[in-house]
């Protein structure tokens, strides 16, 4: 009962700590801009082989691999984690046992897999502190980025180590006192061996550490995750469900722009008194992307595959398409706080265009969507450079010279070409000179 009591509490705390954090974190989706989603079976075609498949994650073929095998391994082994939390409330021991063959399959499968992850994290682990992959590395990637990886990568190996010693020990427990054995352990039958001349205190007292090692380190994980990058364990197939489903070189209208030509072209209503006041284009802050811009960010991973791929970081310009993604994270959780209290009109003087990203880097962007293309979560980098641009171009005027001058040409002559109307068809003269 004692155990019980104690376990109860330390679930209600991880859940109110938890909730707490998400109410605060998805508060800030409140500032955001709405956008409706369409074509629902598309969207979960593209999970269930985005998300689930983890297709795109094979473009490295080895490290996807393991990367693959971690992720799967996961959604098998958290069903033995919601096994120890009824068990854990209500006093029984291994309760989905009464699946019978089901609950082999599934226990023996997350046997497997925890084996499997604690070779894949070792191997993650060498690569991030001994290997110099570029990737990993950019004037984005502080010190605590990379600290923040390999903490997770540890909480993960820990994990997986004590799952493996609460089954060889419940092995070894089930064997010694002839109590029945439930669920297929092909990993921890071996490992059983090794201890199995070990007291049956000492049995007992390991089982029972690595249970609540195991189960506290799962609660304590689930709420650092929100605090870190490795928040896409929660936020990837969501957002893999909200991502485009378009074309990616298929650019969107703005709205906006269109309801103000039409509103000209409406003779009833050109030059109609109005008191709205224009709607403002394009994104200067956080608070102007839309909700699915934000969950991009906080589903960024910066795994750097999206700036591996980038032309223009490839070239040496400033851009690279995963500081855009945490630069909008970061600005979000700047200025969240001061929009939840004061209301969307809050300004504290700084902006996302300016103080976290510069022109240049918006500029450089050539829109060939490889980033996107890339992205094993599917996150849009491109369309919030572009929304970026439209603010600079429509609100501040502030293209490049080259783009003014195309701009203007549009405007005078109707045509990107600094020729009157009336000269385009003179190229052509030439042709009949020979037949006068």
């Amino acid at each position: 009962m004692t155990k019980q009591l104690l376990f109860a509490l330390a679930l209600l705390i991880t859940l109110a700590v938890f909730a707490w954090t998400m109410r605060k974190l998805f508060h800030y989706f409140r500032f955001t801009k709405k956008l409706p989603l369409n074509d629902i079976p598309a969207r979960i075609m593209v999970t269930l082989k985005v998300a689930i498949g983890q297709t795109k994650i094979f473009r490295h073929p080895v490290m996807g691999f393991l990367h693959a095998l971690v992720f799967w391994g996961f959604m098998v082994i958290l069903v033995g984690s919601i096994e120890m939390v009824i068990d854990g409330l209500f006093g029984t021991e291994r309760i989905f046992g009464i699946l019978g063959p089901v609950y082999n399959v599934i226990i023996g499968s997350g046997d497997v897999f925890a084996a499997i992850i604690v070779v894949a994290i070792l191997v993650f682990l060498f690569r991030r502190l001994f290997l110099k992959v570029k990737r990993f590395y950019g004037p984005e990637m502080k010190p605590v980025s990379k600290a923040d990886a390999n903490l997770a990568l540890s909480f993960i190996l820990i994990l997986m180590i004590t799952l493996l010693g609460m089954n060889t020990f419940y092995l070894i427990m089930s064997h010694n006192e002839d109590m029945g054995l439930v669920g297929y352990y092909p990993v921890s039958q071996y490992l059983g061996d090794l201890f199995a001349d070990m007291n049956e205190d000492s049995i007992f007292f390991w089982h029972e550490f690595n249970w609540w090692a195991h189960i506290l380190l799962i609660f304590a994980f689930a709420n650092v995750l929100p605090y870190s990058k490795h928040f896409h364990v929660f936020m990837s197939v969501p957002n893999v469900f909200v991502s485009k489903i378009s074309p990616l070189g298929y650019v969107d209208n703005m709205e906006s722009i269109t309801r103000e030509v039409k509103l000209m072209l409406d003779p009833a209503t050109a030059f109609a008194a109005s008191d709205e006041v224009p709607a403002k284009f394009g994104v200067s802050d956080a608070n102007d992307v839309t909700w699915i811009n934000y969950m991009n960010a906080l589903s960024c991973t910066e795994c750097g595959r999206c700036t591996a791929v980038c032309p223009a970081n490839i070239t040496g310009k400033l851009l690279s398409p995963r500081k855009i993604m945490m630069d909008l994270r970061a600005r979000m959780k700047e200025k969240g706080p001061g929009l939840v209290s004061q209301g969307a009109a809050y300004d504290d003087g700084k902006a996302l265009i300016g103080s976290y990203i510069s022109e240049e880097e918006l500029w450089a962007c050539t829109l060939c969507n490889a980033c996107a293309q890339e992205c094993p979560v599917n996150i849009n980098q491109p369309s919030l450079i572009l929304d970026m641009r439209r603010y600079l171009v429509l609100e501040k005027s502030a293209a490049p010279a080259g783009l003014n001058t195309v701009f203007s040409n549009i405007e005078n002559n109707g045509a990107p070409w600094q020729f009157s109307p009336q000269d385009r068809l003179k190229w052509a003269d030439e042709l009949f000179m020979n037949e006068v």
